[in-house]
């Protein structure tokens, strides 16, 4: 798997890979990653994909973002209860 693209952004890492004729778009915010992945007979190039990563796209993560470290949370606070139950 090799690196492609890095999209500048403020807030995420957001790097674009190639590996077995797919495009993997991975969006990192501190400690949760989120990964999406294209055939590459799907889109245009690496432009296209480029475009997909857009503001729609970044809020509806950021959202799963926010739901992703409430489940962990919750399950890191619910980890010992679980242990005593067993």
């Amino acid at each position: 798997m090799r690196v492609v693209a890095d999209i500048p952004h403020s807030r995420y890492k957001i790097q674009v890979f190639h590996y077995n004729a797919r495009y993997i778009v991975k969006i990192e915010l501190g400690q949760f990653e989120q990964v999406f992945k294209i055939s590459e007979t799907d889109v245009m190039g690496l432009e296209e994909i480029k475009s997909m990563v857009n503001r729609e796209l970044l809020n509806n993560s950021l959202d799963r973002f926010v739901s992703m470290r409430s489940d962990w949370e919750e399950a890191f606070k619910n980890k010992h209860i679980e242990e005593n139950e067993e």
